[in-house]
């Protein structure tokens, strides 16, 4: 046996050893170091493969950590294969489950985020195989399911990852540009104002007149109750007890035809 074969058989003797023990004794956290110290490298390879931007390396690093400790504590070595072979499946499981379940921008059905990569294949196989891309239908008949589910999938495949507000899009021909901030909509307080107006032409002629042209000085122009008094010649005190009575008209008026009101 070569010096550098006894060296090999030494190391795998000692990653059963710390496997065994971290197994047995999970609280004892210094064979379960020594053995992520060991394996450090191979999850860090594995991460990489599926690290489409620098933006989640470090997440699927973790994640891939997370799958090593699981397959250190399912791990038996009379299955008669190494750990390296048990271990990789198993990290790429968790690595491949956190992409399909964590890195959307949007919320989708987790139907549609298993049907994505079989779409992709299937395109793939299609076209080698016909040596044209395929249709909608012929992928649907390919993986039997229905044309509506491989539409919905290739569009909502488009929710993978957003479009961050800042980005840059022509505005016009002469090449001058606006973000996408700068087109989306914002919430608009006057609708709600028009929803009220409306409300209120529904309900206002239950009122007089004059408790009409109160309401109006003293809630739509802001006038105090003694300059309302004094555009209607009457008294402060006057203008205080029909706009009571007139708030109590509107009350009664929204209870007795509400269902009709927000209908």
């Amino acid at each position: 046996m070569t010096t550098k074969s006894r060296r090999l058989d030494g190391e795998k003797e000692d990653i059963y050893k710390w496997i065994a023990a971290a197994q047995e004794t999970p609280e004892d956290k210094i064979a379960q170091e020594k053995l992520v110290a060991t394996y450090k490298d191979l999850v860090e390879s594995i991460a990489r493969k599926y690290s489409k931007n620098s933006a989640i390396h470090e997440d699927l690093v973790q994640v891939g950590m997370i799958g090593l400790l699981a397959a250190i504590k399912r791990f038996d070595p009379t299955m008669g294969k190494s750990f390296e072979s048990f271990a990789i499946p198993t990290i790429i499981g968790e690595i491949k489950r956190f992409i399909r379940d964590k890195t959307w921008s949007v919320h989708v059905p987790r139907r549609i985020k298993e049907l994505g990569p079989k779409i992709k294949k299937a395109v793939d196989e299609l076209t080698t195989a016909n040596k044209k891309s395929p249709a909608i239908h012929e992928i649907a008949r390919y993986l039997e399911v229905s044309e509506e589910e491989v539409l919905e999938t290739m569009e909502m495949g488009k929710s993978y990852k957003a479009l961050s507000v800042d980005r840059k899009i022509e505005a016009d021909s002469d090449g001058s540009t606006v973000s996408l901030l700068d087109i989306v909509g914002e919430q608009d307080d006057e609708f709600k104002k028009t929803d009220l107006r409306l409300l209120l032409e529904k309900i206002m002629p239950v009122l007089s007149e004059r408790e009409q042209q109160i309401l109006h000085y003293t809630y739509f122009e802001n006038k105090s109750q003694k300059e309302t008094g004094d555009l209607l010649g009457i008294s402060q005190m006057h203008v205080s007890r029909l706009q009571r009575r007139s708030l109590k008209k509107l009350r009664e008026a929204l209870q007795t035809d509400r269902s009709e009101v927000f209908d």
